[in-house]
C-alpha cells in the first residue's frame, strides 16, 4: 500500500530530527530517551539502587537509561504489550499491565522490592484527531495512576506523558491529592507543535 502524503512528510521529518540522529550515534533505543534524560537532570527521580516499573516500555529507550543509572544493585521491570529486548539489570514482562494475571506475575518477578519510581510514556495510536486522541491519552495516564495507587511504595515516584486538552486539569488536580510534588513539563525533545508534557510527581502519600 502506497504511503500518503502526510506519512511521507512524518518520515522524512523524522529521519532528519536531530533527537533521532543523536539516539542513532549514541546508542540508544529511541529518541524519547533525551525527554527522560531531561527530566532525571531537573527532577532528580532516578538513583543507583532503586526498583523501577516502566509501563509501555517498548521499543526500550526508557528502560535502557533507567537501568543505567539504577545499576545492580537496582532494577527495571518493563511491560509491555509488544516484544522487547532485555538490557542488563532488567526483567521484561510481556502482557496488558491492567491484567490481573499480568500484575501477578509482575508481584512474583517483585519479591520483596517495593517499587520506588513508576514511569508511563505511553500514547495510544494516534489518529491526528484531538477529540479522539486526547481522551485515549487521559485513560492511558489514569490507568498509570491507578498502578502506583496499587504497586508504588510511600513517598515514591512517578512520571507520566500526558497530552494538554480535556481531562488534563483534572488529572494534575488529582495527581496533586496523591503526591507532595507534581511538576508539569515540557523537555526540549517534545516536538513543539505536539500538545505532549509530562507530569513528574514525588513523595507519594499514604492514602
Amino acid at each position: 500500500m502506497a504511503r500518503s502524503v502526510s506519512s511521507k512528510r512524518w518520515l522524512a521529518e523524522h529521519f532528519r530530527d536531530e533527537f533521532v540522529q543523536k539516539a542513532q550515534r549514541e546508542g540508544w533505543r529511541s529518541r524519547a530517551v533525551y525527554k527522560l534524560i531531561e527530566l532525571n537532570e531537573r527532577d532528580r527521580f532516578l538513583k543507583p539502587g532503586m526498583t523501577v516499573v516502566d509501563l509501555g516500555a517498548a521499543p526500550g529507550g526508557w528502560t535502557q537509561y533507567a537501568a543505567q543509572i539504577v545499576g545492580s544493585k537496582g532494577h527495571v521491570f518493563a511491560l509491555d504489550l509488544l516484544p522487547m529486548d532485555q538490557f542488563a539489570d532488567t526483567t521484561v514482562l510481556q502482557g496488558d499491565f491492567t491484567e490481573d494475571a499480568v500484575l501477578h506475575e509482575l508481584e512474583a518477578a517483585l519479591g520483596e522490592r517495593e517499587v520506588d519510581l513508576v514511569l508511563s510514556d505511553m500514547a495510544p495510536n494516534m489518529s491526528g484527531v484531538d477529540s479522539v486522541d486526547i481522551p485515549r491519552s487521559m485513560y492511558l495516564a489514569e490507568l498509570a495512576l491507578d498502578f502506583c495507587d496499587r504497586m508504588l511504595k510511600p513517598k515514591g515516584a512517578f512520571v507520566t506523558k500526558l497530552f494538554q486538552g480535556e481531562g488534563f486539569d483534572e488529572y494534575v488536580k488529582e495527581t496533586r491529592q496523591r503526591f507532595d510534588r507534581v511538576v508539569v513539563r515540557k523537555p526540549k525533545a517534545s516536538r513543539p507543535r505536539s500538545r505532549e508534557v509530562y507530569l513528574v510527581a514525588t513523595g507519594k502519600r499514604v492514602r
